[in-house]
């Protein structure tokens, strides 16, 4: 989106979300001719030009003509939001990336959890059961083992320098594989590729957006195409990874475990929230699986980030300049 040069005044609104109770902080960054109202106080203007929102309506878009961008306030857009906004040719779609290193640390934790079985183990210990220090629980040596991280990028970029700390041999899987196919000691490779690369990775780490592109790019074939004893990280989005094949390969025992921050089922509505299982296969039943509520990302310190981020977008918006972090609404990033 860029704006008109010209015009005096931006107006942003901000539908019911997180956002609405730091608007005071977010209005201190942006510049003197930015208006932000916010609901329910406010109703949306018919003036507006930007909206900030991770679920918009139709109807939102609908009710202000002078509507230029819909801004995403974190990372990753839905499939339904791409599909709506490609309706609407004339506005803009735009995400955040503030949270890539909490990101990252959340994967880091996922798989050393994972590969150590620490969920099983503190939870027998709760009941006062020690057996398993002394026969042999089971637990896997990251080092020296091969890691393929799904969606090499900003968050890629955070967890491969740990993983090779660890004397792990990493390799990237990304959209467009630059000229010079190694960074920082990553080798990276095109999707294309990834038949040939699954049976050489002992870690799976996805960390891909969901679109439609990679919607079930992980399926049963994929699965069974690691060695046995491969573990699987998610932080990205639950149907990249096909949701029956995993559960199948966990519970088969042909995957050693999986730690797993984003999911197939989600609460619609704050009622919902204290009782909704993520999937409708029972991967709570599972000992070998890490279960993390699509937290991985959020960090209360990271908050002030994310507003500085907005604000950036909105002050580009306000200067009439070109706003960063432009989505592709077909591709989905």
């Amino acid at each position: 989106m860029k704006t008109d040069s010209n015009q005096s005044l931006l107006t942003v609104h901000i539908p019911p979300s997180d956002l609405t109770k730091r608007v005071d902080q977010l209005r201190a960054l942006v510049p003197s001719n930015v208006r932000i109202t916010v609901a329910p106080d406010d109703a949306q203007p018919a003036d507006c030009h930007v909206l900030v929102h991770g679920t918009a309506k139709a109807e939102w878009l609908d009710a202000s003509p002078t509507l230029r961008a819909v801004i995403v306030p974190y990372a990753g857009v839905s499939l339904e939001m791409q599909q709506l906004l490609q309706q609407y040719p004339n506005v803009d779609l735009h995400n955040l990336h503030y949270n890539d290193v909490a990101t990252a640390e959340f994967a880091l934790a996922l798989m050393f959890a994972t590969a150590k079985f620490v969920v099983p183990l503190d939870r027998l210990l709760r009941q006062g059961d020690w057996r398993q220090r002394y026969t042999g629980a089971p637990s896997l040596l990251l080092s020296g083992r091969r890691v393929l991280i799904l969606g090499y990028g900003a968050i890629g970029r955070q967890i491969a320098p740990v993983c090779q700390a660890l004397g792990m041999q990493v390799r990237g899987v990304r959209r467009r594989v630059p000229h010079a196919p190694v960074e920082d000691g990553v080798e990276l490779f095109a999707a294309d590729q990834l038949p040939a690369l699954l049976p050489e990775t002992d870690v799976l780490i996805c960390v891909l957006p969901q679109t439609p592109e990679t919607v079930g790019l992980i399926d049963a074939a994929e699965l069974a195409a690691l060695p046995k004893g491969a573990i699987v990280i998610n932080v990205g989005r639950g149907p990249v990874i096909n949701e029956e094949a995993l559960y199948n390969a966990l519970h088969a025992g042909r995957l050693a475990g999986a730690g797993i921050d984003v999911w197939y089922t989600y609460p619609h509505g704050e009622e919902e929230r204290g009782h909704t299982l993520p999937s409708r296969f029972p991967f709570h039943e599972l000992d070998n699986v890490v279960m993390s509520p699509h937290r991985g990302g959020w960090l209360e310190a990271a908050e002030g980030r994310r507003l500085q981020e907005l604000a950036t977008l909105i002050t580009a918006a306000a200067n009439g300049e070109d706003v960063p972090n432009k989505v592709d609404k077909v591709l989905g990033y």
